[in-house]
């Protein structure tokens, strides 16, 4: 029982240390946030080549028979 209390009270620890240094961390960069912001506008304005855009995606059926896989030749 006390393998436990003392583990569950280093995870408390650790939880707590890494809570304090996302606070800090988040107050000194707040200049840093307005600059992603930014950057992330600017690419959702560029084309982006998705998998479905490219027609490679997973599920899709050829739109030409022809072009289908070769069968292997008979032995």
């Amino acid at each position: 029982m006390h393998r436990v209390r003392v583990g569950l009270t280093g995870l408390a620890f650790v939880f707590l240390l890494v809570m304090l240094a996302t606070t800090f961390l988040r107050v000194t960069g707040d200049s840093d946030v307005a600059n992603e912001s930014a950057a992330t506008s600017n690419e959702a304005a560029a084309p982006s080549d998705t998998l479905a855009e490219l027609g490679v995606a997973p599920g899709n059926k050829p739109a030409d028979p022809a072009h289908t896989a070769p069968k292997p030749p008979a032995p």
